[in-house]
């Protein structure tokens, strides 16, 4: 069966595919409780509800059925589920895609566990706490707060939006199932391509109870399934004698016209994977994945792509939707959004202070769409920031390390909470360790470790200059040196290096630019708002026709795909409709310069 066969429509993880599961999205029961009284009152044994809110979308959101947009940091989902003995035979796993902040979950009034961290996913065994039949109550208690310790990306922390910073995201946001699993089954899959002898490595760690009772007393076996285009290219099977295994696979197949099918932007080809586990010739698990064959690097001064240069036409895209935020409304939604970015001519999004859905970064795997994955930030620095943005940060990478589409990593922007990295060296430290823990789970992709300014040990340098002129641009741009060396000041006399760190020979991107609105809409852009199409147009052209005149300048990103909120500087309104015709933009971006980036 092909990849689109076993994808299956709404499923939440489509880089881990099993056939049972059961969506949770839908109506919950729903109630405030600003005073933090529900616990004392035993609201876990169930509540009076006071809304009914349609999950995942969260309660300050159209889409939710509230749409009440004022703070409330304590509040609670409700709803119930059918369990039969065939089900309650396996376990019952309850798996949420992001919570908004803190998630308590309690299942028949029985405690099944907390989490820390908005956009990262977990799971819980609920399966000693169901009985049969069809009244097994699910509460969960979702905290927020205006905290600057807590990782929050561009949610609010005051009462109004300011800046750019827009309504916050509480309780719920992605998507909530339930999965129905063998007592031993397989946990995780960390995949890692080796573009250069044509092999993929597995690294299998099984749970449940396939360590709790001896291994090596039992007849376990996983079997690993390759194919492309309905062909079985590679097949093994391991003997299972402990928790964690792992595997390389050599590629090369004569089933196949080049013996490998390698992953990139013009031909995003995706190799199949299916795991099954199996005890006794009896199937436990089975797991339907992919990969990408396909390698980024770095190399004088030029990020490559399967070892040849690529110059990067990135979007900045905050992936919120006017009636459900940071919630995309449909997978149609993130579809649209993806072919219309690369109907513009780009090559690339830099998904800005958000960890966006996994179905959004599957239909990039398969379109072939480049992504910078960028964390949220906090906004002050200290021991609590600290830790909380590392536990968060790694679970990220860990989560979505198997996607070929993300080729660069961003735990940092603009300095934010890390406001004195210029010259504090205890907050250039926490840059390093970010940089080398990223680095220990991932050595294969670059990372960004402040995108815009003050650089540490950063894999690329990346600027971010709203200047109008592109005639401008140019002026200061010209002597790379002298950028690089902090000789030229940019961006509100924001420096290219931290103080204490040397420019090495990274490549360089301008990563943010342009944010160019109209004067008839309401809202802001970057600099002075234009007046009709032409002026736009011709601003659009003479900035990113400079950025592409700098022959050390590796690529760009555009600020941005669509509005957002007050922010009115998008390629696109807000519901998403073009302002300017999408193939005036495509012939712009597509227009090839001189950049010696590309040879």
């Amino acid at each position: 069966m092909a990849l689109k066969d076993h994808y299956r429509k709404e499923y939440p993880r489509p880089q881990f595919v099993r056939k049972d599961w059961q969506d949770l999205n839908g109506a919950w029961d729903f109630a405030f409780d600003d005073a933090n009284e529900g616990e004392v009152q035993g609201w876990q044994q169930g509540f009076t509800p006071t809304h009914t809110i349609q999950v995942p979308f969260v309660y300050e959101t159209k889409a939710s059925g509230i749409a009440e947009e004022s703070f409330h940091p304590y509040v609670w989902y409700q709803r119930k589920i059918e369990a039969d003995e065939k089900q309650l035979s396996r376990r019952v796993d309850l798996r949420f895609q992001a919570v908004d902040y803190v998630a308590k979950v309690w299942v028949n009034g029985q405690y099944a566990g907390r989490h820390e961290g908005g956009y990262s996913a977990f799971s819980f065994d609920i399966t000693p706490y169901l009985h049969a039949g069809n009244d097994n109550l699910i509460v969960v208690k979702a905290e927020d707060s205006d905290s600057c310790t807590q990782p929050r990306g561009k949610q609010r922390w005051r009462k109004d939006n300011f800046g750019c910073w827009y309504v916050q995201t509480t309780g719920i946001w992605q998507s909530v199932w339930l999965e129905y699993l063998s007592p031993t089954y397989l946990n995780h899959v960390k995949i890692t391509p080796n573009y250069d002898d044509n092999s993929v490595s597995f690294e299998y760690k099984l749970g449940g109870a396939a360590y709790e009772n001896g291994l090596s007393a039992r007849q376990l076996q996983l079997t690993t399934i390759v194919t492309m285009d309905d062909e079985v290219i590679k097949q093994g099977t391991l003997a299972v004698d402990r928790e964690s295994l792992a595997a390389t696979v050599n590629l090369q197949s004569d089933k196949l016209e080049w013996q490998v099918e390698r992953w990139s932007p013009d031909n995003p080809k995706l190799y199949e994977v299916e795991f099954v586990l199996q005890e006794d010739g009896e199937i436990l698990d089975r797991v339907h994945s992919y990969f990408g064959l396909r390698k980024i690097s770095i190399e004088d001064g030029k990020v490559l792509l399967n070892n040849h240069p690529i110059y990067q036409r990135l979007i900045l895209d905050q992936g919120y939707w006017q009636d459900s935020h940071l919630t995309p409304p449909s997978e149609a939604a993130l579809l649209d959004d993806i072919d219309k970015i690369m109907a513009m001519g780009y090559n690339g999004v830099r998904k800005h202070q958000k960890i966006e859905d996994d179905r959004f970064l599957y239909w990039c795997d398969v379109k072939g769409l480049l992504v910078w994955s960028e964390a949220a930030a906090t906004y002050e620095f200290n021991d609590e920031a600290v830790d909380r943005f590392t536990r968060e940060w790694l679970d990220i990478v860990q989560q979505h390390y198997n996607h070929p589409c993300i080729v660069t990593w961003v735990p940092f922007n603009e300095s934010w909470g890390i406001a004195n990295v210029f010259t504090d060296t205890k907050q250039q430290k926490f840059t390093e360790a970010i940089y080398y823990l990223t680095k220990s789970m991932d050595p294969h992709r670059p990372v960004v470790v402040n995108d815009g300014w003050e650089h540490t040990i950063s894999d690329i340098i990346t600027l971010h200059d709203y200047e109008e002129s592109g005639d401008a641009l140019s002026r200061r741009y010209a002597d790379k040196e002298a950028v690089v060396n902090n000789k030229i000041a940019f961006s509100n006399w924001k420096y290219a290096m931290a103080q204490g760190y040397e420019y090495r020979g990274q490549p360089i991107l301008i990563s943010e630019f342009g944010g160019i609105a109209f004067k008839s809409e309401e809202g802001w852009g970057y600099g002075n708002q234009v007046d009709s199409d032409d002026a736009f147009i011709q601003r659009f052209r003479s900035i990113t026709e400079a950025i592409k005149d700098l022959d050390y300048v590796c690529g760009y990103c555009y600020t941005q795909v669509s509005d957002v909120q007050q922010e009115v500087n998008g390629l696109l309104t807000e519901d998403r409709k073009p302002k300017i015709d999408m193939s005036v933009i495509r012939e712009i971006n597509l227009t090839r310069r001189k950049s010696a980036c590309e040879s």
